[in-house]
């Protein structure tokens, strides 16, 4: 392996702090509660991206949502540039840019001036949903044939990857197109390519090109496993990576006592009750979630919902995440806090880090 690749595989593996088994990191949704605001739940992102940083959280990413008042964070480049901007180490990236909604040299260019910004710490997560509903989907992409950007992806991805690499052979339409900030400018890194899935497609062709692959397990827990086995049983060595990396998002919410860690992601819960029911709104309140009356059909969702939610006091989330690296052999977890308010959810990053003895 070259000096070149050597620096991509450092900065894919994650470095572990404490007593973690792996690196923990964090998944930033930028959620906006009932009687909050944007502004107020960028801040916190912030906030949380600094707080991360001082104790020894990995990497910070954000995900691509549209059309969703309960989430903040539709446009991943832009929070990415000023989360660079208000921190110096930890890793940034996108989990992820949901690449059928974009031209890829629009985000080859967008990672380019991130790179630019933040040189070598930046990371690229891909992921072929809408991240959205079907009508908001088609509203992006001005086409309501939404099954070939998805069909298209690895032709995408391979677009992508050579506007970043400045590499088009000769005579190709686009050999003389330049993603700028990029190589054409002179010697340049770039960041490492990830691919997001909850399902197989993307866990078999990240192993296939020899990708780092992250699974969404905090909403599609049932496949996680049978995911990574794919991902791991296709893996074939990369110009970036010699073995398999995997990631995984947990939700995990910690607090001091075991009843308010359950009246905080109840809230979470109810929100996504609303998504699925095509009622979508800002995250309630834990009073709105504890007076709300659920259906048989709705409490049977929550029930399950919460299962794959590990919460409760520090000690418990710290051995709920210990026994879940161990039953998915994941080698990073990366996790994202399901609460109305940012203090709860910054609380709860805290207290983690303090049940696994990271640097205060």
């Amino acid at each position: 392996m070259d000096d070149a690749s050597r620096g991509t595989t450092d900065a894919i593996r994650g470095t572990t702090n404490g007593t973690a088994p792996v690196p923990l990191s964090v998944l930033d949704l930028v959620t906006v509660g009932t009687g909050s605001t944007a502004t107020r739940s960028l801040r916190t992102s912030v906030e949380l991206a600094r707080l991360a940083e001082r104790r020894g959280y990995h990497r910070h990413w954000v995900a691509e949502h549209h059309s969703m008042p309960g989430v903040a964070s539709s446009s991943p480049a832009v929070i990415l540039a000023h989360l660079a901007a208000h921190t110096e180490r930890i890793r940034l990236g996108s989990g992820g840019v949901m690449l059928p909604n974009h031209a890829p040299l629009v985000i080859a260019e967008q990672f380019g001036t991130l790179e630019a910004l933040a040189p070598g710490r930046i990371d690229l997560g891909l992921g072929r949903a809408p991240g959205t509903d079907g009508a908001t989907a088609a509203a992006l992409r001005r086409s309501d044939r939404l099954n070939e950007g998805a069909d298209d992806f690895p032709e995408q991805l391979a677009e992508l990857t050579r506007f970043l690499d400045d590499d088009f052979p000769d005579g190709h339409p686009y050999s003389r197109i330049h993603a700028v900030p990029g190589p054409v400018q002179g010697p340049a890194a770039r960041p490492p390519i990830w691919l997001l899935g909850s399902s197989g497609f993307s866990a078999r062709l990240a192993g296939v090109l020899g990708l780092p692959f992250a699974f969404a397990h905090h909403f599609s827990a049932q496949n996680t496993i049978p995911a990574l086995d794919l991902y791991r049983d296709s893996f074939r060595p990369s110009a970036v990576l010699d073995a398999p990396y995997s990631v995984i998002g947990v939700a995990a919410l910690a607090s001091d006592d075991e009843r308010e860690a359950r009246r905080q992601v109840l809230s979470g819960a109810l929100s996504m009750v609303r998504l699925r029911t095509g009622r979508p709104g800002l995250v309630p309140t834990p009073e709105e979630a504890e007076a709300y009356r659920f259906s048989s059909l709705e409490q049977e969702f929550v029930n399950t919902w919460l299962t794959n939610i590990v919460h409760g006091t520090p000690d418990a989330v710290r051995d709920g995440l210990n026994d879940l690296q161990k039953r998915t052999g994941a080698d990073e977890l990366m996790i994202t806090a399901n609460a109305h308010g940012g203090e709860a959810r910054l609380h709860s990053y805290d207290l983690i880090a303090d049940a696994y003895g990271f640097p205060a």
